[in-house]
């Protein structure tokens, strides 16, 4: 069964937050051979019981109650200027993920960013100098020991952890980095 596409998160099973299963759906009560794993907000207990395509189409946030991402937490410069629809789609029908701390998610031209992924610093050397410059311009150091050291820190898994966006207009990457 073809996954559906989200928006603002291009690869749900390659960043982690859907992975194959045999689970049956709690808002759809169908097997449909993968299941989201990442944040649910309601007031019941959801994990790893509700469908990507029950996501996708409004449904778990109609029938459960649930978001996927903390309305609170899109825009990482305080003032995303995004409108009521487009803070919708990304909270109720998007895919969320798993940070240590409060899940942050980046806006760039008046639009949610895309959730490119977690990377520590072998994947940054992968993606390249823009992705490394957007996690230290959401540090805030400048070049140096500093910098330095926290770059070498950067694991995926554990430890300080960067976290990409690319917009979806003009295809600049934004970061947010925490730690546990």
């Amino acid at each position: 069964m073809t996954l559906p596409q989200f928006t603002y998160h291009h690869d749900p099973v390659g960043s982690g937050s859907v992975q194959p299963s045999s689970t049956v759906c709690v808002c759809c009560n169908q097997t449909r051979g993968y299941i989201y794993v990442g944040p649910v907000y309601a007031i019941e207990e959801y994990e790893a019981c509700i469908c990507p395509w029950c996501i996708a189409d409004g449904s778990a946030h109609e029938r459960l109650g649930a978001t996927f991402v903390d309305e609170d937490s899109i825009g990482l410069d305080g003032d995303a200027g995004l409108s009521d629809a487009q803070v919708a789609e990304v909270s109720q029908r998007t895919p969320g993920f798993s940070g240590w701390q409060q899940e942050a998610w980046f806006t760039h031209c008046n639009d949610a960013g895309q959730f490119i992924g977690k990377a520590g610093r072998a994947e940054l050397l992968a993606l390249g100098a823009e992705a490394i410059a957007a996690v230290q311009d959401a540090t805030g150091l400048e070049d140096g020991p500093q910098w330095q050291a926290f770059f070498e820190a950067l694991e995926k898994d554990h430890g300080p952890t960067a976290y990409l966006f690319r917009c979806r207009h003009c295809a600049t990457l934004g970061a947010y980095q925490d730690c546990h």
